[in-house]
């Protein structure tokens, strides 16, 4: 059984060594590492390829930054050429946490998806303010109610598909390329009848860098979810 991590980045030269490193260090049977990297200016790239020879290590080089959205696809496109069985979507940034990864993976082995889900119970966030938990609570609770999904963690952006679900979506007519690539992923794995399932985690604010959430990512939300609501 082959599972792979995909990790898009940028600008994640602080993060991105450490996390590989704490990845591996759980010993998971059959575990790679796709590194999606656009053009990082810090040199990210450079850093995982010199871990390359020491781990199960691949990196996916794009010409410039070209959105969230369209990393995983891209990153799920290679994943599935490399014929894993599992594929993890991760950010680079420690806000999720490796030792959540068995957990996930032993859930996999009964739905389809599972969601490292922030909003049931024994899940909870720390570092966000007031203001980003209201923002997140009402996207949540907006994209719930116009698109039926039932899911408690609708933005979670920690999860693991069985490579099936890949392979049934049109992976091609996802457009949304921010923080809405979520949902419509999501809402897409529900209308397929894939099985769904959430395990609470732990989310933590990232711990070095910048926040990469902009409010072009904010209006792509709104606009996508009501898209896919009356379209």
């Amino acid at each position: 059984m082959k599972t792979i991590i995909v990790i898009p980045t940028y600008n994640e030269k602080e993060n991105i060594e450490k996390l590989i490193n704490k990845i591996f260090a759980l010993n998971i049977i059959g575990l790679e590492i796709l590194v999606v990297d656009d053009n990082s200016p810090d040199g990210t790239a450079q850093v995982v390829k010199n871990l390359q020879s020491k781990y199960p290590l691949h990196i996916l080089e794009r010409a410039s930054k070209l959105g969230l959205g369209s990393a995983y696809i891209a990153g799920f496109k290679k994943a599935l050429e490399l014929q894993a069985d599992r594929i993890f979507e991760m950010d680079a940034d420690f806000s999720h946490d490796p030792d959540d990864l068995p957990a996930m993976l032993e859930a996999a082995k009964n739905h389809d998806l599972v969601i490292g889900s922030r909003k049931i119970a024994g899940g909870k966030i720390i570092g966000w303010g007031f203001t980003r938990k209201f923002m997140s609570n009402g996207a949540m609770w907006l994209s719930r109610i116009l698109l039926g999904l039932k899911a408690k963690d609708v933005t979670a952006g920690f999860r693991c598909f069985n490579s099936q679900v890949l392979k049934t979506l049109n992976l091609d007519k996802i457009k949304s390329n921010g923080y809405a690539f979520q949902e419509e992923l999501l809402y897409k794995t529900q209308k397929a009848d894939f099985t769904i399932t959430e395990i609470p985690v732990t989310f933590i604010d990232r711990r070095e860098g910048k926040s990469k959430l902009s409010k072009k990512d904010i209006i792509e939300f709104f606009l996508i979810i009501f898209k896919l609501r009356f379209k």
